[in-house]
């Protein structure tokens, strides 16, 4: 049974770090609200998070490898000369100001915002709508070739607000970037890309803080089948999600936090909590 809560977890995981649907406050959701995982508690509860995020960030590793060869050969080489060039050190830029706010203020905000459950429902409902209006009232007129400096540094400053579970990393970057008038298929790879130094981050600070180590060796099974997991489903998720936006809009997201934000506070009032 505790594995196929394993197996469920994994899957929300890779879906929704990669959908602008907020992979933190689907995790919470799910553990704490609907009770999928609820086994999970304290440090265990903590270190089991970073294998899901060590399975995704893989995910991204693996899905963009050929796009990050070319950023940093050409980064290193041309500087901002050349596209890929530019984005390297953009996205460098935009993951600045959410690495600070994060190494200061991480700890502190999950303390005081993990265990309220009607703020994340209410994050979760809020950036749905900012994501609805961004993508629907601005044009998509900016590719990777027109973007500047300036919009990687607003992209970036807006992942801070994902700090608080149910406003999204991805979904906070998407709509920024949107607002700024990329083209969805840019704003969507743009937030990938910055995925990737933002989790290998937070993955690699919790891993060295206390006994995070011996825990997942303690429980080596249920991690590897959670990093399996969140890998294969996080590929899939990037896969289809590029596909989608080709020809679909970001509506449908909107209307699924607005529902998921209902159905958890509809549990949390036949709980009691």
């Amino acid at each position: 049974m505790e594995i196929l809560q394993v197996i469920i977890l994994g899957i929300v995981q890779g879906i929704a770090e990669f959908l602008p649907i907020s992979s933190s406050a689907h995790l919470i959701i799910f553990r704490d609200i609907f009770g999928i995982g609820s086994f999970l508690i304290g440090k265990y509860e903590m270190s089991f998070d970073i294998a899901l995020h060590f399975g995704t960030l893989l995910a991204i590793l693996v899905f963009f490898f050929k796009d990050f060869v070319n950023m940093i050969k050409e980064g290193f080489t041309k500087g901002t000369k050349t596209t890929n060039g530019k984005l390297l050190w953009y996205v460098v830029a935009a993951t600045i100001p959410a690495a600070i706010v994060g190494v200061l203020l991480e700890d502190k905000i999950d303390e005081l915002v993990r265990s309220n459950y009607v703020l994340i429902c209410a994050a979760l409902s809020i950036m749905g709508i900012l994501i609805y209006l961004a993508d629907k009232y601005n044009e998509q007129s900016k590719s990777f070739e027109e973007m500047k400096l300036k919009d990687a540094i607003i992209i970036g400053c807006s992942q801070v607000c994902a700090l608080i579970p149910g406003f999204s990393r991805s979904g906070t970057t998407i709509a920024a970037s949107r607002f700024l008038k990329m083209n969805r298929k840019d704003a969507a790879k743009f937030s990938f890309y910055l995925s990737a130094p933002v989790v290998a981050g937070a993955v690699f600070i919790k891993i060295i803080k206390g006994d995070m180590i011996s825990l997942i060796t303690y429980n080596i099974g249920a991690f590897v089948v959670g990093v399996l997991v969140s890998f294969i489903f996080g590929l899939l998720c990037i896969k289809y999600l590029l596909r989608y936006i080709k020809n679909h809009d970001y509506n449908i997201f909107m209307w699924y936090r607005l529902g998921i934000s209902l159905l958890a506070l509809i549990v949390l009032l036949f709980k009691g909590v």
